[in-house]
């Protein structure tokens, strides 16, 4: 069989170098590799494009930047909440195509609702842009839960997830995650902004008091890897939040700015832990808090804002090179001392991939525009976050 494989490469090669690239490149799993002719010497280094650099050859710049959304559908609309797809929001997506949805109670009525909402969703996008949209919701279990707080789902709420850190058997942990996936998957929703891999690591915080799973980081850090493996082993994508930790802080950020005094190295050994446990679990999302955290990077600049932040910590310390996206940007921490075209521009600035509910999705989506075409962002920057946003839609293609 070995002098069959010689003799049939070699009558290939002389057929041609490029003939032999073509069928090398049919049988080959991975693309973009260098081919080796057998018998010879000859490295054809020829890189074919993978799926995922087609898709962004053939996309407008406008098009990259709309992806790097995730809003409710209203916000494209700039109407009331929406509770099915109709022509003024198909006509807005045509002119915006948003990377994804969040949906908010006053998306969500009923179970037959949801699921139609979504799938249409769904289908606007792949007909407009070939890409499936990111379609996600809060649902935490406990005090957040979009669906399983609505008593006209079917389905049971999974509780705080401090009462399920308080028994330390990760496989509740696990449970939880399956259980809330199965239902978020029946519903026709693909994320879930869970789980919290914050430490409550101080008793005056009242923000994640019951959504997060421990005091104690190694318990934490045990049940967000489980929680992560129980939505992805349901296929819904789970996004850890709040890097790079809210239970140290005292203040909501949802009100204004949040502080954390925690130096560099307490981090390390207690709020990166739980976040470290999930990016192992392979979590492909990490939402970014606007937390300010002064001892670390000197001022009160939000961790959604900060390049220290995201770029030096948690691509480069944490090696995380999945999905960051900013916690919503509507929040009073960044909507009451940013505009929102700043805040999305800074965010990406700082190595965010997406942005979250802007307060103003048009102004936000015009200061991105602005900013790549007067060269204060890249676009090489920008298609690196419309890379690791598009291997994770064509993967589940």
């Amino acid at each position: 069989m070995k002098i069959r494989g010689w003799v049939l490469a070699l009558t290939v090669l002389t057929a041609g170098i490029a003939a032999a690239a073509v069928c090398a490149a049919d049988r080959m799993e991975k693309r973009g590799a260098a081919l080796v002719v057998p018998g010879t010497d000859i490295v054809d280094k020829i890189s074919f494009p993978t799926e995922q650099e087609s898709a962004i050859d053939k996309m407008s710049l406008e098009e990259k930047v709309a992806q790097l959304f995730i809003v409710t559908p209203e916000a494209l609309t700039g109407g009331a909440a929406l509770t099915s797809v109709d022509s003024t929001l198909e006509s807005a997506y045509g002119d915006c195509p948003a990377g994804g949805f969040i949906l908010m109670q006053g998306n969500i009525e009923t179970p037959e609702q949801v699921k139609e909402l979504n799938e249409d969703l769904l289908e606007m996008s792949r007909e407009q842009t070939g890409l499936i949209p990111f379609l996600g919701v809060d649902e935490e279990g406990g005090t957040v839960a979009r669906i399983a707080s609505d008593p006209d789902f079917p389905v049971e709420n999974a509780g705080n997830m401090s009462d399920i850190g308080k028994t330390e058997d990760p496989s509740k942990a696990y449970q939880a995650g399956a259980y809330i996936g199965s239902y978020l998957r029946e519903y026709g929703f693909n994320v879930d902004f869970a789980p919290d891999a914050d430490v409550w690591s101080n008793e005056a915080n009242t923000v994640v008091r019951y959504r997060a799973f421990s005091s104690d980081p190694s318990v934490a850090a045990e049940m967000t890897a489980a929680e992560t493996e129980g939505l992805m082993g349901e296929g819904i994508w789970s996004v850890l939040k709040h890097f790079p930790g809210h239970g140290n802080t005292t203040e909501d950020s949802h009100d204004g700015f949040a502080y954390s005094e925690k130096t560099l190295e307490e981090l390390r050994q207690c709020e990166f832990l739980p976040f470290e446990a999930g990016i192992r679990a392979g979590s492909p999302f990490v939402m970014v808090g606007h937390i300010s955290l002064p001892e670390v990077t000197g001022d009160d600049l939000p961790a959604s804002l900060s390049k220290t932040i995201i770029t030096e910590l948690l691509r480069g310390e944490l090696e995380f090179d999945g999905v960051v996206v900013t916690d919503a940007m509507n929040m009073g921490a960044i909507a009451e001392h940013y505009s929102s075209a700043e805040a999305a521009v800074m965010a990406v600035q700082a190595g965010a991939d997406m942005i979250l509910m802007p307060a103003d999705f048009e102004a936000a989506y015009n200061g991105i525009l602005q900013a790549v075409q007067e060269g204060q962002i890249t676009e090489e920057r920008l298609d690196r976050s419309v890379e690791r946003i598009l291997d994770l839609k064509l993967k589940e293609e």
